[in-house]
């Protein structure tokens, strides 16, 4: 058997964090068996679904390193298999049309409600006959499309994650509505929904394995019957533990998690994002393996080593392992992930103009960055001709002598078009000794006049990127001013 499997979003909103995890697993389960992974958008939901959405899933799959073997496939283009499907149950007679109205339901449901019952739909349709039918028909009621579901009837299967599923006919909530009332008077019948038209896309793209997230497990049980209403065979199954916050409840946009997108923005690389989410409910063989490439894990990841229970979104764990990738990554491949995020942050950057510099910078601050958002709060204070001083600069540089060690390395830098580490260092040095000060003291005056904080990046690089641009002695004398 050829393994087939699918990822099958709705472009209703953006791509979610679980989605795009659900398309991990998938990945790697199609890559680690040699078979085919497919791309299908479930756009059924016409008035939610949006073009731009579309275009979000598959841009966030590719910035994932996701790639896709066939598709993607659009829902929207396959009607008439749907059709075809709802024609053929209700001639085996597992379908039926009902003509309940919205206020006939809603009673049913407060009636079940006050008797303490689960909402459930009570079949009084499931049996009309060809009289009633049309009576309904000439008060102008438009009827849905109901698949007969049988109380008594036990529906199993064997997840390949979660082992043996049992689930009652009874608690699946009465007859399934299959398709919605037409409402155009064009069609044999209106929108099919979910149910139906996953399990005609998968038989008809011959799908061998379902592999989804446990809220997915009660359609399971119906659309297995669907399966087997329509007379083929069952795909396996296998359903992902969900990712939960740090209060075990499901993830959702209170917990600041909404869209690959965001990750993005949040200055996350798709490749420790990948690594991080294939960790979200799997362990590799090796436990002690935490930092690897998606086409690594797709080496060993089985579906037996995924976990049953809920997978924590652990924060510092994405952070640790994305400054993992940060740290090991060329200079020149950094500084051109960095710059849109100086550039968004209003830092005029130049890459043409500054290259050597710029490099020069991203290796000053590559060993501090966990986001690629942090290059901004690690290099605002180089960035400028002036600085902004802080009350503890001001107040060092208003102690005695200060004036004097300043004004002592603006002197020595007279004529110093080019400044090393050596020579940076003579010039603290010997203005310390021409000053009769602790070099502490120096240093620290160095630091405010130079950066106008008392904290930060390493003080004698700061000062020879500063020199570079001429900026060092524009900031020590306006330093000076202030004095």
């Amino acid at each position: 058997m050829t393994v087939r499997v699918r990822i099958a979003p709705s472009p209703t909103g953006n791509l979610h964090i679980g989605t795009a995890r659900t398309a991990v697993f998938n990945w790697l389960f199609a890559r680690n068996q040699g078979g085919t992974f497919v791309l299908r958008i479930e756009d059924t939901d016409e008035a939610r679904s949006r073009p731009e959405y579309t275009d979000n899933i598959m841009s966030g799959l590719a910035w994932l390193g996701i790639d896709w073997d066939e598709g993607p496939f659009f829902q929207t283009q396959r009607l008439e298999f749907y059709q075809k499907a709802i024609q053929t149950l209700l001639d085996k007679g597992l379908a039926y049309s009902c003509y309940c109205t919205t206020e006939e339901l809603e009673q049913m449901r407060e009636i079940q409600k006050a008797n303490k019952q689960a909402p459930r739909y009570d079949n009084r349709h499931r049996n009309l006959t060809q009289e009633e039918k049309q009576a309904f028909e000439k008060e102008g009621r438009k009827p849905v499309i109901r698949f007969k579901i049988e109380d008594e009837q036990e529906i199993v299967w064997n997840d390949l994650i979660r082992g043996k599923v049992s689930w009652k006919g009874s608690d699946l909530g009465g007859d399934m509505v299959i398709a919605r009332r037409d409402e155009t008077g064009n069609a044999p019948f209106g929108q099919v929904l979910y149910n139906l038209a996953v399990v005609v896309d998968d038989i008809d793209m011959n799908i061998t394995h379902v592999i989804r997230g446990e809220d997915h497990i009660a359609n399971t049980a119906k659309q297995i019957l669907l399966y087997q209403g329509l007379g083929v065979s069952v795909p396996h199954f296998a359903h992902t533990p969900l990712i939960l916050n740090q209060e075990g409840r499901k993830l959702s946009k209170r917990d600041g998690v909404t869209s690959i997108d965001d990750f993005r923005e949040m200055g996350f690389l798709p490749s420790a994002l990948g690594n991080y989410m294939s960790l979200l409910g799997w362990t590799p063989p090796d436990a002690t393996a935490e930092i690897f490439t998606l086409k690594e894990a797709s080496q060993t990841f089985s579906l037996e080593r995924v976990n049953k229970a809920g997978a924590k979104f652990d924060w510092d764990k994405l952070d640790w392992i994305n400054s993992q990738y940060l740290h090991k990554m060329e200079i020149n491949e950094l500084l051109s992930l960095l710059i849109p995020f100086w550039k968004k942050a209003g830092i005029s950057v130049d890459l043409e103009k500054d290259k050597i510099w710029l490099e020069s910078l991203t290796t000053m601050i590559a060993p501090s960055l966990t986001r690629l958002t942090d290059c901004v709060k690690e290099s605002r204070l180089i960035f400028g001709e002036t600085a902004t001083y802080n009350e503890e600069a001001l107040k060092q540089l208003k102690q005695e002598g200060v004036k004097e060690v300043l004004s002592s390395i603006l002197e020595g830098l007279k004529g110093k078009t080019h400044l090393t580490h050596d020579d940076a260092q003579a010039l603290i040095n010997e203005v310390t000794k021409a000053q009769n000060v602790k070099k502490g003291v120096v240093m620290r005056s160095l630091r405010a006049g130079l950066m106008g904080e008392l904290k930060g990046p390493d003080l004698t690089q700061s000062w020879l990127l500063l020199h570079e641009k001429g900026w060092d002695q524009s900031r020590l004398e306006n330093a000076l001013k202030l004095i």
